[in-house]
């Protein structure tokens, strides 16, 4: 803090700086700020800073706290100098008046050096001299205030040697213009840095007034600063004249106030003031009046007293002190004894309270483009609905603060496009405040002919590789051109991309290396983009967490606005050679009235709901808007838009919009196919693919509600109904039961039948789900009819019950030859599959609730095939879909009993692989997908979900370069469930060196809350196998969890936050060949001294099959561990071998299984026995016959190359990396 600060000018400046700070990623915590400013205070506020840091708690005190403290103290310093200094004044004026009584006026103007203060020193009163006054002024009680030597010198010779005389007649007659003080100057104020808000302001409203004003005057017949509150104890309310101050304004309260003369003011509003506090943040002063014939705004002080304020007038100031006892404001009050206030309200931008004209409507509409491009714009016609729009007087403050720049410098004319996407512009953006999804960078793509912008959203730069192959992928297919070239800088984002260049024979021009003008039109571009999105997110205080949304409504406009580079067109007549309209145009981040549709309402529920306008709907003719309050996104048509209302972002659950992040991602790219007229009234198409944020979807009114209003109508309802009475007042789950029975009835599931004496029927009950996709987006309403199976008596209702499903390793297998191959993995479900199996008992079921038959209630059903709830319906399904396949020429693996391959040659290759109801299906041959397909929606009721891409909570990404599996929604479950979803992530799920044991006497843990935790785990590691030790390791401690193991099961959790979109990528460009690892510690279990095995098994680039298990002997050295881990994995390799056998991938060569250990290499190829073994179980000696018949063969790895490692024990986390990529593990 220098000395020409104030105290609130430097702590402005600090907050300034701690702010800047945060936006750049430097979160400073508030204590250490508070450190920071009492070790930088001058030496003059030492005592202060001692006292504060001796009375408060340094940890926990805020800088508002601290502010406040300082200027109390320094408020009162200047209370009791002023004191002094009006008695030493008036001692002085009594002093005047006693020595020259009968001086006239004239006189003493023209004799005013009579009596001199002289001396030597800075001081006016200190000197070195004589001292000579009589008693008669020393029974005054004068007493100079920084007396030096010498003492006083009043004599007319003015003797003595020193600085600064002047007379006693000018101190008395000179006026303090900064504090109203008189005996001294402005300039030699020594209170001028420390004085009030108020003082100055006090100083500017005219203190000199000779006639002081009654607060009515003052009220009604002076204009003023809108900046002054005048403190009023006989105001009933807060009110204010000046409607732009407001920042919310209900103009529906209608009143009259009356002043002390009769007069009457119209009150024409009741709403709430934005003010800037000192350290930079917003707050408001509510309940204020909107009084337009008021010329002052007035605080309530009895108002003020209602909320809990304190407020204290005492030697003529008024101090205000808020209900947790913080000083607020102190007011000084003026000579016509009234307190002002300055306050610093927040400056909103034009058109943030009233819109003048039509012409800043558009130019607000079109996210405040330039005025003489919207006046070409109109003058030309290029679109249809815009009027004749101005060129305005006056200046846009939004346009002013957001897009100011140095000017240009002269550019020269370039080769241009003479075709659509002969050449692709394009460049990436880093946005430093990430999305709700995430998100954040953007990259841009502009047709060098067209001047069309596509825009994408990323997480990471390395995405920049697939949004420009999704980006071909469209433009190409609705352009029916090719992109011949592509135009960026030397970023690293696109490295990737160059085998995919030169396979598609793309041409990648890059600038020369520190010179970004060559990459001048997408680097201008995004310019343009970031200059609307700064503007549309200010003109209406939206938080900036919105940036994308901005963004991509910001390249809808510009596609449909002028750009000199195209004659007579926009971007958008360019490229698709339709006009396009834009009536449909509104402010961005305005207030808009979405209608809800009837069949998502009650009678009494409200027929439409308060939203905030965030764009256009790139696959419907609708808006979209977002609800702050339910926090959900709105697709809807319907729509009334208050274009001149902003929402009111002030409360700190608004401020920070809670959207899932993992269920929310930024629409990308595709915002050409918009229709360009919402407002029309005919039916919005069928989105096929909705971004996961739009929960709360919303379209059109008509009575026959669409899908996407069935799928999405649970997420008003918030909870799956548990009983049929619930469900049934709910017309969509009653569709669904509807469904469910009319499945039934097609089935010929059952008949209604007398029940047999000698039998009883099994009750049945209703069970809702709903089914959700990957993405988070609700998929459909699912209502099960169920049997109470658990009533059911083995030996007379059922007899067997096992059907098998697929293992995790054999779908992972599957995927993995697909990669390789370059196969396409197909999905099917089979609707109610279990309905379709035969029963071979008889049994009896009740009639379903709500479904009786009318006149035979009394009545039973008897099933015919399996319904769910039986404890043989899996295995009736089973054998029915099982003769199937058989006899439509599919041969069942002997290994694996629901795989099924289906082979004419090797060039015909058909592979289903079958999970209950699910079945996934891939092959060599398209034919043969289209005839599965048609064959099996004969016999049964199908679904086609078209290539995989949710499979079992697993989510795979099929791209070009190969197959990427992850279960990135399950994880962000898992972190919701436990509340770990802020937690702060961690590098490695185990902690090093962690040794856990029983912990009999720790601390105890809900073991059912232990337990769900572990088992999301274990279902996690089917794409993590980073995390199976950790998970084996706490399974251990099932039955009697304590705290020691729930820490370290909650830093599993850490890791995963830290890690949520990682999985294994099966790249297709490597060999199929099967090579395993085996690993294992030595007496790792403290308690029983056994040891843990570890395999894993990569097919090309990623791990198909991977194990941590403890062994189940105890190993007698670590050369025996070894020798056991390896059998284990010599025995699933023979099992994978056999499978791929069966899908045409032989292994011709044995099987390469590394080891780190010698002593165990050795024995596994010598199969004589020895004492060194003699003792170890037979089972465990099947690997010498494997290695005997070259099936499989034991290698030497050392232990940094050694993958298994992983799965055996806690490592570093530079080789946990390490070994991690060796998996196949990637960030999505």
């Amino acid at each position: 803090m220098s000395n020409s600060e104030s105290v609130e000018q430097y702590f402005s400046r600090v907050t300034d700086l701690v702010n800047k700070m945060r936006v750049y990623g430097e979160d400073i915590p508030e204590s250490k700020v508070v450190e920071k400013i009492l070790r930088t205070m001058p030496m003059k506020f030492d005592h202060v800073v001692t006292t504060i840091i001796e009375s408060h708690d340094i940890e926990i005190m805020t800088v508002a706290e601290l502010q406040g403290s300082i200027e109390s103290h320094v408020s009162r310093i200047l209370e009791k100098t002023e004191k002094i200094n009006e008695e030493a004044l008036k001692s002085q004026v009594n002093f005047t008046n006693i020595a020259e009584p009968s001086r006239s006026e004239d006189s003493r103007d023209r004799e005013g050096g009579n009596i001199n203060f002289k001396g030597r020193g800075r001081g006016s009163f200190r000197g070195r001299g004589r001292c000579n006054f009589n008693q008669q002024w020393r029974d005054n009680n004068f007493r100079p205030l920084n007396q030096g030597r010498g003492g006083h010198n009043f004599r007319s010779s003015n003797r003595g040697r020193g600085r600064g005389s002047f007379t006693n007649q000018e101190r008395t007659n000179f006026n303090c213009y900064h504090c109203g003080k008189f005996g001294h100057r402005a300039a030699d104020c020594r209170f001028k840095q420390q004085a009030n808000i108020a003082e100055n302001q006090y100083k500017h409203t005219g203190e000199s007034s000779d006639s002081p004003q009654t607060l009515l005057l003052v009220a009604n017949n002076f204009s003023g600063d809108g900046d002054i509150w005048y403190l009023d104890t006989g105001c009933s309310n807060h009110m204010c004249g000046k409607k732009e101050l407001f920042f919310s304004l209900d103009e529906t309260v209608k009143s009259t106030v009356k002043f002390g003369n009769n007069s009457n003011i119209p009150i024409l509003g009741k709403g709430r003031v934005a003010i800037k506090l000192k350290d930079g943040s917003q707050n408001f002063i509510s309940d204020v009046f909107y009084a337009p014939g008021l010329h002052h705004n007035l605080l309530s002080m009895g108002q003020l007293s209602e909320k809990g304020y304190n407020m204290q007038i005492h030697h003529g100031y008024c101090t205000l002190i808020d209900k947790s006892g913080r000083f607020i404001a102190k007011v000084k009050m003026t000579p016509n004894r009234l307190f002002p206030l300055k306050i610093c309200h927040e400056k909103f931008s034009c058109l943030s309270s009233i819109i003048p004209n039509d012409d800043w409507l558009w130019h607000m509409r079109f996210g405040h483009f330039h005025f003489s491009g919207l006046n070409y714009l109109s003058k030309k016609e290029y679109v249809s609905g815009l009027p004749i729009v101005n060129i305005p007087n006056g200046v846009c403050e939004t346009c002013e603060i957001g897009k100011k720049h140095r000017e240009s410098f002269p550019t020269g004319v370039s080769w241009r496009a003479k075709k659509l996407l002969e050449i692709v512009h394009s460049d990436l953006c880093m946005v430093e405040i990430p999305t709700h999804g995430g998100s954040r960078y953007f990259i841009t793509f502009i047709d060098d002919f067209s001047r069309k912008a596509w825009v994408y959203f990323l997480k990471q730069k390395s995405e920049a590789c697939d949004a420009f192959k999704s980006f071909k992928a469209f433009v190409e297919k609705q352009s029916g051109c090719k992109i011949k070239a592509l135009r960026t800088d030397r970023g690293q984002e696109y490295l990737a991309c160059a085998n995919f260049f030169d396979h598609h024979g793309i041409q990648h021009q890059m600038t020369t290396r520190y010179t970004p003008q060559q990459n001048g039109v997408a680097e201008r571009k995004n310019r343009t983009i970031m200059d609307m999105v700064r503007c549309m997110l200010k003109a209406k205080q939206m938080p900036r967490e919105f940036w994308a949304e901005a963004v991509s409504t910001a390249v809808y406009i510009l596609n449909r606005c002028p750009t000199k580079s195209v004659c007579d067109k926009t971007p958008e007549e360019a490229w698709s050679g339709r006009k396009p309209s834009i009536r449909h145009l509104k402010i961005f981040g305005c207030i808009a009235y979405a209608h809800v549709p009837d069949q998502l309402r009650k009678k009494l529920d409200d027929k439409g709901e308060k939203c905030i306008f965030i764009g256009y709907s790139t696959n419907s003719k609708a808006y979209k808007l977002y609800n702050p309050v339910t926090k959900k996104v709105i697709i809807s048509r319907d729509v009334t838009f208050d274009e001149e209302g902003m929402w009111d972002w002030s409360f700190k659950a608004q401020k920070e919009p809670v959207i899932n992040p993992e269920n929310y991602e930024e629409e990308n790219g595709h915002v050409n196919p918009t229709p360009d007229e919402p407002e029309t009234s005919s039916r919005p198409q069928r989105q096929r693919r909705l971004p996961a944020r739009l929960e709360d979807y919303v379209v059109g009114n008509d009575n026959d509600p669409s899908d996407e209003e069935i799928i999405n109508f649970a997420l008003f309802a918030d909870c799956e109904p548990v009983t049929f009475e619930e469900a049934s007042n709910n017309q969509y789950w009653r569709k669904a039961m509807d469904e469910e029975i009319h499945a039934i009835e097609k089935n010929q599931t059952w008949e209604l039948t007398d029940l047999p004496a000698d039998k009883k029927p099994i009750g049945v009950k209703w069970v809702y789900k709903t089914k959700y996709k990957s993405s988070g987006e609700i998929d459909r309403l699912k209502a099960r009819l169920v049997v109470k199976g658990y009533k059911q008596k083995p030996g007379i209702d059922y007899f067997e019950v096992f059907a098998p499903v697929a293992r995790l390793d054999t779908i992972r297998m599957l995927i993995s030859l697909s990669a390789q191959n370059n196969w396409k993995i197909h999905q099917m479900d089979v609707k109610s599959a279990f309905l379709n199996g035969t029963l071979e008992e008889e049994v009896y079921v009740e009639q379903p609730a709500g479904y009786e038959v009318k006149g035979k209630e009394d009545k039973v059903y008897r099933l015919k095939k399996a319904l769910y709830g039986l404890k043989q319906a899996p295995r009736a399904w089973y054998k029915k879909i099982d003769s199937y396949f058989v006899d439509n020429g599919f041969q069942r693996c002997p290994f694996e009993h629901t795989l099924y391959i289906k082979s004419v040659d090797p060039d015909n290759i058909l592979i289903v692989c079958l999970y209950v109801d699910d079945l996934i299906f891939t092959g060599n041959n398209p034919k043969m997908f289209v005839e599965f397909r048609e064959a099996m929606v004969k016999c049964f009721e199908m679904t086609d979900l078209g290539l995989m891409s949710y499979f079992l909570g697993i989510e795979v990404d099929q791209r070009d370069d190969g197959i990427f599996i992850s279960q990135k929604k399950f994880a962000g479950d898992i972190l919701k469930k436990f509340k770990m979803e802020n937690s702060k992530p961690i590098s490695t799920p185990v902690e090093e060196k962690l040794k856990l044991t029983s912990d009999i006497g720790g601390k105890k843990v809900n073991p059912t809350l232990y337990k769900s935790l572990i088992g999301s785990l274990r279902y996690l590691t089917a794409t993590r196998p980073d995390i199976v030790y950790g998970v084996g390791l706490l399974s251990r401690f099932m039955e009697k969890p304590r705290d020691s193991h729930w820490q370290a099961a909650k830093r599993i959790l850490r890791y995963i936050k830290g890690t949520l979109t990682e999985g294994i990528f099966y790249d297709k460009n490597i060999d199929v060949n099967l090579v395993g690892y085996t690993d294992s510690d030595w007496a790792g279990d403290i308690e029983t001294r056994k040891s843990t095995s570890g395999y894993a098994f990569n097919l090309g680039s990623g791990t198909i099959s991977w194990s941590s298990k403890k062994q189940q002997v105890v190993a007698l050295s670590t050369a025996e561990a070894e020798y056991i881990a390896a059998a284990s994995c010599a025995t699933q390799a023979v099992w994978l071998r056999r499978m791929l056998e069966v899908m045409y991938q032989k292994q011709n060569t044995p099987t390469m299984i590394f080891c780190d250990n010698k002593s165990a290499i050795a024995l596994c190829k010598n199969p004589v026995f020895h004492g060194r073994s003699k003792h170890i179980d037979i089972r465990f000696h099947k690997i010498r016959e494997l290695v005997a018949e070259k099936e499989v063969t034991i290698e030497y790895c050392s232990t940094e190359e050694q993958v298994a490692d992983i799965f055996t024990k806690p490592l570093k986390v530079e080789l946990f990396c390490k070994l991690k990529r060796m998996l196949g593990m990637i960030q999505a």
